[in-house]
């Protein structure tokens, strides 16, 4: 299994050009969104939940009723890896 790696600049911006409404935050990668309500917020995560365990990439989010908040930063490496970006892609398809 290959390391992982943090992006480099250049990387990273030209995966960021990827990422539908994703944005940097603080070092990492940052999107918002929002639900009619919380049953489907809540819904949303848990399916996040399935696949973050599944690639063993764990999110950093925060939820109020129908507001969901995910930052991705790969810790081990001290920023954003191409973990991060297949992560996001992922979650962006399900919204």
């Amino acid at each position: 299994m290959a390391k992982v790696q943090k992006l480099s600049d250049k990387e990273l911006q030209e995966r960021m050009a990827t990422l539908d409404g994703w944005v940097l935050d603080h070092g990492k990668l940052y999107r918002k969104f929002k639900f009619p309500n919380f049953i489907q917020a809540f819904g949303f995560m848990s399916q996040v939940a399935l696949i973050a365990e599944a690639m063993n990439h764990h999110p950093e989010w925060f939820n109020v009723y129908n507001r969901v908040e995910i930052h991705l930063a790969t810790h081990d490496v001290g920023g954003i890896s191409a973990k991060d970006v297949e992560l996001a892609n992922k979650i962006s398809v399900l919204a």
